[in-house]
């Protein structure tokens, strides 16, 4: 309920916050390393350009994202992997990416949290369709319902229980994925980088697309650069295995992976 005075109102603080706050108090934990990666996304925003010229249908930018990450996730499965509460590593098989997808319901848009079950699994458009079917239906999962009940209890209970969750790997698989990609590049323009709370092993951050000179070829054309920020968990990744999942990350967004069977 809303109360209003001189100059000022009040208003309850919403219940996402306390997730959110919950959030940066469990990320305090964390020994994160972090990487700035600008990309060359010309290949790919062309080809989707095009396709949407030819046949009318706007691909999925974020989906396309969420493929690169679901296939270069696979090559080393420790950077999705989680400590259980006897100190062990558990290494999924299956890359399940936690992201944001805007929907639009009784005319207004906002976010709704989405996990891409086994995205390392799954083609492009597999990935798209579903991005595609939660956008249209918007329903939400039982998993949010019982969240949201969560968040009406006490703060120093939500937060034990957070606590004693994060060394349950597969109650966390299952609740927020094994990898996060928070693409905050599309609720604004031009170039930049996002640094996000660290929530999991491997979390990226995606930024803003800015069009600038660059080589292609051995010669200066305009390219577009896409900003991504790269959070991993220095406990579990060195600085080796991150820099060689960046490197094959980059290599998969540039070149326009898995667009090609669309």
């Amino acid at each position: 309920m809303t109360r209003r005075g001189p100059a000022h109102q009040v208003k309850p603080f919403p219940a996402v916050r306390r997730l959110v706050a919950d959030v940066g108090w469990m990320s305090r934990r964390k020994n994160s390393v972090r990487g700035l990666l600008e990309i060359d996304v010309t290949v790919p925003r062309q080809f989707m350009r095009a396709h949407k010229e030819s046949t009318g249908e706007s691909l999925s930018f974020t989906s396309y994202l969420a493929y690169c990450t679901g296939h270069a996730v696979a090559a080393n499965k420790y950077l999705h992997a989680y400590r259980d509460w006897r100190g062990r590593l558990i290494l999924f098989d299956d890359v399940d990416i936690t992201t944001m997808i805007e929907v639009r319901q009784d005319g207004k848009e906002y976010p709704v949290g989405h996990i891409i079950r086994a995205a390392n699994t799954k083609t492009f458009r597999q990935i798209h369709d579903e991005i595609r079917t939660v956008q249209a239906r918007a329903a939400v999962s039982d998993d949010v319902k019982r969240l949201n009940v969560l968040l009406t209890l006490p703060g120093f209970v939500r937060r034990s229980f957070f606590l004693l969750m994060s060394r349950q790997p597969r109650m966390v698989k299952k609740v927020q994925g094994t990898v996060v990609l928070s693409a905050v590049g599309m609720f604004g323009s031009g170039g930049g980088w996002g640094l996000a709370l660290p929530s999991h092993t491997l979390g990226i951050t995606v930024g803003g697309i800015t069009e600038k000179p660059g080589v292609h070829r051995g010669e200066i054309a305009i390219r577009e650069y896409l900003n991504v920020t790269l959070d991993f968990d220095h406990d579990i990744v060195d600085g080796a295995p991150a820099s060689r999942f960046a490197q094959r990350f980059r290599d998969l967004v540039e070149g326009g992976s898995g667009l090609q069977s669309v």
